[in-house]
């Protein structure tokens, strides 16, 4: 019941803090086998929350066990399907045992339910797919070896891609690939326990890099951004109106640098230097990049002019109204998440969080106190509340 109604209350703040999620091949999602969802892990919490979204099954996820550090959390984590794990280099946490955790997720396994595991283990805020623990396959093939052979685990690739995992209103696409079966490495984890789990891992990680943009290393990743924000227009093909073709267009600088790699290694230097002219000019002129793709039309110009004055006329009301409900618990927010943590990575999630608690309770307060000086009836004030976060 608790995660229903967590699952619901999260799922609006995230279709809130996001422009849009997008999901390719859902139908891959198995609805009636015991699964494990693998995924890449740039998100922190958000990562199982989008999972928790998109998938319609109800998930069970393994979290580091530091988060269960009291018998509250330990409770109030579980009922939330959540499963602990001490992690190598974090110490035990008491009341956490691996053992039964592991126990666990065989049970969940056998039920024919799912489970979330990010084999990266831990969440770093980049493109790159770090080294992949090969605890999941282990897991996974142990479960099939106990029931020998007679339990059949799925394991479904996820790839999380955000264009700008901390950024409100930014864009989410999920690419989902093919189902891959844990029986076909039975007979090496039989025959070899770690060679086998080894390379089933192998194939997690060939599985999710083609779902993924897989930058090689950070600076790689920060030209590939730079050089998107410079093709990315609305006024030509390559405009961005939507995660697929964000995140296409990024895959696509990304396989073009690396055949300069292999063919014209100096090329990746000049688009460097490039970059920074184009960024410069930009900036000296204080134009966006995309201007200079919009031809001028001075029919098209002064209708545009004409029907913007009207629109800003109309909307100025709607506009000042959504900033006075609004703009206390946006700023209020943006200043406390950077005293909160000082990892990028946690931004959007407590964001998400933090909202849920701020807005709510200033509509609350606001309907409270403006229906009382202003006597409105209960239907009033319900009015009124429903149409503070439209405004916002």
């Amino acid at each position: 019941m608790l995660y229903r109604l967590i699952k619901v209350l999260v799922g609006i703040g995230i279709r809130l803090y996001y422009r849009e999620i997008r999901v390719k091949n859902r139908k891959n999602i198995p609805l009636d086998e015991p699964l494990i969802i693998i995924a890449n892990h740039p998100n922190t919490l958000m990562d199982a929350w989008m999972i928790g979204h998109i998938c319609p099954r109800p998930i069970h996820f393994m979290a580091k066990g530091t988060l269960f550090n009291s018998k509250f959390k330990l409770k109030l984590l579980s009922s939330l399907n959540m499963i602990p794990i001490n992690r190598v280099g974090e110490g035990k946490t008491d009341g956490v045992s691996n053992q039964n955790s592991f126990q666990a997720c065989y049970d969940i396994l056998e039920a024919g339910k799912t489970l979330v595991i990010f084999p990266e283990g831990s969440s770093y805020q980049e493109r790159h797919l770090r080294d992949l623990k090969s605890g999941t396959a282990r897991i996974a093939l142990e479960a099939v070896k106990r029931k020998e052979g007679q339990l059949d685990v799925k394991i479904l690739p996820m790839g999380l891609n955000y264009t700008q995992a901390e950024k409100f209103r930014s864009r989410v696409l999920v690419d989902i690939g093919e189902p891959m079966s844990t029986k076909d490495y039975l007979a090496d984890y039989i025959e070899n326990s770690g060679k086998g789990a080894r390379k089933m891992t192998e194939q997690f990680r060939v599985r999710l890099e083609q779902l993924l943009v897989n930058s090689n290393t950070k600076e790689e990743q920060d030209l590939i951004d730079q050089v998107a924000n410079i093709l990315q227009s609305r006024y030509t093909k390559e405009g961005s109106e939507n995660a697929i073709s964000e995140i296409d267009l990024l895959k696509r600088i990304r396989n073009r640098m690396d055949d300069f790699k292999v063919t014209e290694a100096w090329k990746t230097e000049e688009v460097r230097k490039l970059v920074e002219t184009v960024k410069w000019e930009n900036e000296k002129l204080n134009i966006q990049t995309d201007f200079l793709d919009r031809r001028f039309r001075s029919t098209m110009f002064f209708r545009q002019l004409f029907f913007s004055i009207i629109f800003v006329l109309i909307a100025v009301p709607f506009f000042i109204f959504g900033m006075i409900h609004n703009a206390i618990q946006f700023y209020l927010i943006d200043f406390l998440i950077p005293k909160l943590t000082k990892d990028i990575e946690y931004y959007a999630p407590l964001a998400v969080l933090l909202g849920l608690v701020l807005y709510p309770l200033f509509f609350g307060l606001f309907a409270h106190f403006i229906g009382n000086a202003f006597d409105l009836s209960f239907w009033q004030k319900v009015i009124y509340f429903v149409m503070m976060p439209l405004g916002g």
